[in-house]
């Protein structure tokens, strides 16, 4: 069978992107790797003793600024609601956690998850995916990795690849760290462009969280991040917990429940300067927040451009 448009990546830019298609009447089927749908809008869930905690420990809150993005927030408005954070205006989070707005545009796709992109194929009017043992053929294939695993994909000498050449990113390490009720609660959130800790988020002070303890969320700085990258995730919490132990005024005594999260791809740091890249043949389409920045809308901006343009080649609606 040969689908319309297969996509690889559920994160916000190919789901924006199959949305779309779905809406028009098309049928993309949505391949990913791993065992949700959001990328990096995600939320961990865990066990501490007999208490269930969660941390949204990749993107922390989404803005708005365009009005066709907000059309489309508020399209899925039961799944999120403002969080007051102490900035200017206030910031679109996911209820009860951030992976439940990509859980809400994904419902009613064909997203196929435990599913790993090894090869594919150009066949001149369309393109052969290998994932394992399953095969699949799409007239128009849509790539939304980052930047930097497209050429393990489609092979370092396709054209596109070497408009990639100057897109990079910063990594990020997360803390993920579950205190007693009663440690300190200084602040909602704290950025920093000097601290070792860029960014601490009260968590659980989000809307429609349920926690019985008190939640923190804090992001590495890009130096800090660069340079512990590879280390054990253990190691890396213990690295991490004083110093936001020492941030919010808390002892480690307090402290009941500590991870880490290394995102390899975080923060977008020079972008493409265009919402995606095709093909002259409009059988592959590459895109992502690597095109755009590293914003929740400038992914979506790119999966919905994608969509629009498959749309107009192809004749739908």
């Amino acid at each position: 069978m040969i689908e319309d448009v297969i996509i690889i990546g559920a994160g916000i830019t190919g789901l924006a992107c199959a949305r779309r298609l779905a809406d028009a009447g098309l049928a993309p089927v949505v391949l990913d790797k791993g065992g949700r749908v959001g990328g990096r809008m995600a939320t961990r869930r865990v066990t501490v003793g007999a208490t269930d905690v969660q941390f949204d420990h990749g993107a922390q809150y989404v803005t708005v600024r365009e009005p066709g993005f907000r059309a489309f927030v508020d399209r899925f408005s039961d799944a999120c609601a403002d969080w007051h954070d102490g900035a200017r205006a206030a910031h679109v989070v996911g209820v009860p956690g951030m992976s439940s707005l990509p859980r809400a545009v994904a419902d009613g796709i064909d997203v196929r998850q435990g599913i790993e992109v090894t090869a594919l194929r150009h066949t001149g009017s369309g393109y052969d995916v290998q994932a394992g043992s399953q095969r699949f053929t799409a007239a128009r294939l849509v790539l939304t990795v980052p930047a930097p695993q497209v050429a393990n994909l489609v092979g370092a000498a396709h054209p596109l690849v070497e408009r990639l050449r100057d897109v990079s990113y910063d990594p990020c390490l997360t803390l993920m760290a579950a205190f007693s009720p009663n440690a300190p609660r200084p602040f909602i959130s704290r950025t920093s462009e000097t601290e070792p800790l860029a960014w601490i988020a009260q968590d659980s002070s989000k809307p429609g969280r349920a926690n019985a303890m008190t939640t923190w969320v804090a992001h590495a700085s890009a130096a800090l991040s660069s340079a512990h990258l590879d280390e054990d995730e253990a190691e890396i919490a213990q690295r991490m917990t004083p110093m936001l132990g020492s941030a919010i005024g808390a002892s480690v005594d307090d402290i009941r429940y500590a991870s880490v999260h290394r995102w390899r791809y975080a923060h977008v740091t020079r972008a493409l300067g265009q919402p995606f890249l095709c093909s002259e043949d409009a059988t592959l389409y590459l895109g992502g927040d690597w095109c755009l920045g590293a914003r929740v809308e400038a992914a979506w901006t790119s999966g919905d451009a994608i969509a629009n343009d498959i749309l107009k080649v192809g004749g739908g609606a």
